[in-house]
């Protein structure tokens, strides 16, 4: 469940009223809240490393509601995608030609039909290995066992991540793991120049509803520096810090 966005600048505003803090728009919100769920999705791989880190030492908690690797895992499901690449025949590479922005590639299935039809899982290796591989007979790559390596290309005006593959398949699919969409709080302005929310033209977080706390804490620590109020990014950074100690530990 998603993170409503009206929820947390009415939060936020309230916050900052009640202690007579100042006022924040709904652009400087808005950027804002891009720049926070931004971080916070970054931070959830280190985090997850170092929680991985801990289970392999047999140092975190493995019950069914109270696994740390499992709850960050968990978070981030909603943004991977098994997604259909094209083929372009400039390149001589797969590329992504639908929405969103891809974040990381997963597991890539290379599809070869005939007879047999193969659906190979592909190693992705670098452009060097890649070229060293290919050139020899004996490392030489095949449909079961095929490679592929990364790489930039301008199409039809803009720069694309090009997945080049040998021997050449007749599709290609890749689990990827996307970047959340940029949260939005659309507004109308009112007869007296007051902003009115907008539900229908808004875009909620797409973090889950368990990070409201922290997307309010973390908004309120730039509107201090927003508002020039030290006081409030020392309160929010402090909480911050704190929520992030007792999930770590």
């Amino acid at each position: 469940m998603a993170v409503n966005i009206n929820t947390v600048y009415t939060t936020v505003l309230y916050i900052l009223n009640k202690e007579q803090r100042g006022y924040v728009t709904p652009t400087e919100f808005n950027s804002l809240a891009v720049q926070v769920q931004q971080e916070m999705f970054q931070s959830y791989f280190p985090d997850g490393n170092q929680v991985n880190r801990f289970n392999q030492n047999s140092q975190q908690n493995d019950t069914e509601f109270f696994n740390m690797f499992k709850d960050i895992s968990y978070k981030l499901y909603p943004f991977e995608k098994e997604a259909d690449f094209t083929f372009d025949n400039t390149s001589q590479g797969f590329y992504y030609n639908g929405t969103g922005v891809i974040n990381k590639l997963g597991e890539i299935i290379s599809t070869y039909t005939g007879n047999p039809t193969y659906n190979s899982i592909t190693q992705l290796t670098s452009k060097s290995d890649f070229t060293t591989i290919t050139k020899s007979k004996l490392t030489s790559p095949t449909s079961k066992y095929p490679i592929c390596h990364t790489t930039n290309a301008t199409i039809a005006g803009t720069n694309q991540l090009i997945v080049k593959i040998s021997p050449l398949p007749n599709s290609l699919k890749i689990n990827c793991l996307f970047n959340p969409t940029d949260p939005n709080w659309a507004f109308t302005v009112g007869g007296v120049g007051q902003y009115v929310y907008n539900a229908g033209a808004s875009v909620n977080f797409e973090l889950d509803v368990s990070e409201q706390t922290n997307i309010i804490t973390n908004i309120l620590k730039y509107c201090g520096i927003i508002i020039n109020d030290p006081t409030i990014i020392q309160t929010a950074s402090a909480e911050a810090q704190e929520v992030s100690i007792n999930e770590k530990s």
